[in-house]
């Protein structure tokens, strides 16, 4: 009996065979609509969510050429810390719940929906201050490959920073 690959020959001789090669973004207003689109696509990423009391839950949901996405939640109190992420950009979506950024301008807050877009060397803290659990989605571009700590705002002057380290987005 004859294979599939032994009837059709090369499947790369047959192009219309083969699915499409997906399309990636290359731009940030792309890297924002396709935070868009898979914040839109509820069905996509609801069921993946989980809360941890003791640390932020983070799941990788999706990674492309050059860039990476991933699932967070927060229950009350949990934050990131201050931090920025390296050589990579990012488009920060809050996909449920609030959430405040604390940047150079002040504390900002984020409701569903809300997005943000950061360059690289950008230093916020994210933290959730409502009384309820928050998701959101982080699409860094490209993938996360350090997130250096910072010292708090609160910091007093001539205190040294920590070491660089890469932690989980």
């Amino acid at each position: 009996m004859n294979s599939d690959v032994q009837i059709a020959g090369d499947p790369l001789a047959i192009p219309h065979l083969l699915p499409p090669v997906p399309a990636h973004p290359h731009t940030v207003a792309g890297f924002v609509g396709l935070a868009r689109s898979i914040a839109a696509d509820r069905a996509s990423w609801a069921s993946l969510v989980q809360y941890d009391a003791t640390t932020r839950w983070y799941h990788r949901l999706r990674t492309g050429p050059g860039y990476e996405v991933w699932l967070l939640s927060w229950v009350p109190g949990q934050g990131s810390g201050r931090h920025d992420h390296g050589e990579s950009s990012g488009v920060l979506t809050v996909l449920e719940g609030e959430l405040t950024e604390h940047g150079a301008s002040g504390p900002r807050a984020l409701t569903a929906g809300a997005q943000r877009v950061f360059a690289p060397g950008y230093v916020h803290e994210v933290v959730n201050d409502s009384l309820k659990p928050a998701v959101s989605l982080h699409v860094y571009f490209p993938g996360l490959t350090d997130m250096p700590m910072h010292p708090s705002q609160a910091a007093t002057a001539g205190a040294t920073a920590t070491p660089p380290e890469v932690l989980a987005p």
